[in-house]
């Protein structure tokens, strides 16, 4: 089938800026076979087209490639829907209002267990985390385990504490921490790997349809306009279920996993390899993924200079030791891997930058990823640049925790978070992100918040480090794609490449600034077919 799409805005993503996209733009885009097989006059388009072909009136709208997620967890986030939402809360009150209404509604029994997601300590009236003391007014006999909006921090009762046999006695392991009360006992709150003691406790009791889960996920990337999207972290079931869904063509996305390193990465490439950087019916593996540190929001990223508080003296902390992360990354060089390393903090993007610079015969070919970039420094963008190292920024920090980033950090370092337009002007590749769960998968919020950098308490956080519309854009279309090296394939409308678009209901170059984030997406299109549509015609 063909379709012609015309009489609106269409933004190719292919010019140098704003100023020649728009004044170059062509009136038509022909599709054809899933391609974009002409993009220019409507005349010429006309000419070029069967005499069947669908004609798409966009009736003033806009037109553009649909977006790239390039970091999330998209079977993570298929799992927390089924999980309490805790993002609504504002007090211990409302959490334990939350998980109990959830208990009820699930008739759950001390088989079961009570999992919560999106509580926020730094929104919440105590200011302080809900533990066991909190959480054992839910229920004293079904274990309950609760994950911070980070995704970095968690708590638990007093029954998954027992559960997963934390008491008194059981070290911090590496790379996390246990919260304990006055005497050494264990108050419920955990860090990073020390979240992976209750886990292994209390998951293997949840019973779910995953597959049923991923389905219903697709349909919130594919209804903010996203055609590829990311599994970060991604286990052998996690693959499996993919892959299952690849299989049975129920896929309606292109999904790209990135197995942990320390979890047996090696061995799930070396047993999925035939999927490495090749879709097979929308899956493929992209490559290895390292976990360096931790939340700036939770105060566990790993800093070189200390947080502001009570503790004069504290940086957060690393994931692994030093040596174990050169070993990580001169692996996946000498394999030839494309390699993303999640750095919140400049001390752990400075061991991914040095680590990487050691690797034996380290190149530039390989597009390694500092994910999230949160407080990287200056220097580090100019070593970025030289590695040629992607910085997939969370650019959605500034609204949602600039605040407290400023609060943390002190306003130098905190205006200086997801520095974009630094980053830019050295000549790094710069894409933009949500982190699914964490925030929805809104790349137009994303757009919005790289380009007016302003803190959900109204302040402009690091105004200098703003961007104009056009490399915001750039951000979630084209730069997405060269990270996943497909940049000849999507991310443009150019002759060729897949057709994955986007219609919206005004174009984001000639709207004002401030009102980037109410653009609705209207309808998304994947190898040239309608996969989602709000409204019954175009």
């Amino acid at each position: 089938m063909e379709r012609i799409f015309y009489n609106g805005r269409i933004i190719t993503m292919a010019r140098e800026n704003a100023q020649e996209e728009l004044a170059e733009a062509p009136e038509a885009v022909l599709v054809r076979d899933g391609l974009i097989a002409f993009a220019g006059s409507l005349k010429e388009t006309m000419e070029l087209a069967a005499d069947d072909a669908v004609k798409c009136d966009l009736k003033g709208k806009c037109l553009m490639p649909s977006f790239i997620d390039p970091h999330g967890h998209f079977v993570m986030n298929g799992q927390m829907a089924s999980w309490a939402d805790l993002s609504g809360c504002e007090s211990f009150d409302d959490i334990i209002h939350v998980l109990k209404t959830y208990i009820a509604e699930n008739r759950l029994t001390d088989n079961d267990v009570v999992l919560g997601f999106g509580y926020d300590h730094n929104f919440l009236k105590e200011d302080a985390q809900p533990d066991k003391r909190v959480l054992d007014l839910v229920t004293d006999t079904i274990p309950v385990f609760i994950l911070h909006i980070s995704a970095h921090l968690a708590c638990a009762n007093s029954t998954a504490l027992s559960l997963a046999g934390i008491d008194k006695a059981t070290p911090d392991p590496q790379g996390g921490v246990i919260g304990r009360l006055d005497g050494g006992e264990p108050s419920g709150y955990v860090e990073e790997a020390g979240m992976n003691l209750l886990q292994k406790a209390i998951l293997p009791r949840v019973q779910a349809d995953y597959e049923k889960m991923l389905w219903k996920m697709q349909e919130v990337y594919i209804d903010h306009g996203i055609t590829t999207v990311q599994d970060g972290a991604s286990t052998e079931s996690d693959i499996n279920a993919l892959m299952h869904m690849s299989a049975s063509g129920a896929l309606k996305l292109d999904v790209v996993a990135y197995p942990m390193m320390p979890a047996g990465g090696k061995e799930l490439m070396q047993k999925y390899g035939e999927t490495y950087r090749n879709y097979v019916n929308g899956f493929k593996i992209g490559g290895y993924k390292l976990v360096l540190d931790g939340s700036p929001q939770g105060r566990s990223a790993w800093m070189s200079e200390p947080y502001l508080g009570e503790d004069p003296d504290y940086c957060g902390y690393p994931w692994m030791k030093e040596e174990e992360v050169q070993a990580y990354v001169s692996q996946a060089v000498a394999e030839n891997r494309q390699l993303l390393a999640h750095c919140n903090g400049d001390a752990a993007a400075e061991q991914f930058i040095r680590t990487y610079e050691n690797a034996p015969a380290a190149g530039t070919k390989l597009r390694p990823v500092m994910i999230h970039c949160q407080t990287v420094r200056n220097d580090q963008l100019d070593r970025m640049a030289r590695l040629h190292m992607i910085a997939s920024i969370f650019i959605g920090h500034v609204w949602y925790w600039g605040d407290i980033h400023v609060k943390n950090f002190g306003p130098q370092r905190g205006n200086h978070i997801s520095p974009a337009k630094d980053a830019i002007d050295r000549g790094v590749t710069v894409n933009f992100h949500q982190d699914p769960p964490v925030t929805r998968p809104d790349m137009l919020h994303s757009v919005w918040c790289a380009v007016n950098r302003i803190s959900r308490g109204g302040n402009r956080i690091g105004a200098d480090q703003a961007v104009s519309v056009y490399e915001a854009l750039k951000a979630v279309t084209i730069n997405g794609a060269y990270q996943y090296f497909e940049e000849d394939q999507k991310g443009s409308i150019v002759n060729g490449k897949r057709a994955d678009l986007v219609i919206l209901d005004r174009s984001p170059l000639e709207t004002d600034p401030m009102e980037i984030r109410n653009i609705k997406v209207l309808e998304t299109i994947k190898d040239g077919e309608t996969i989602s549509r709000k409204r019954e015609t175009l």
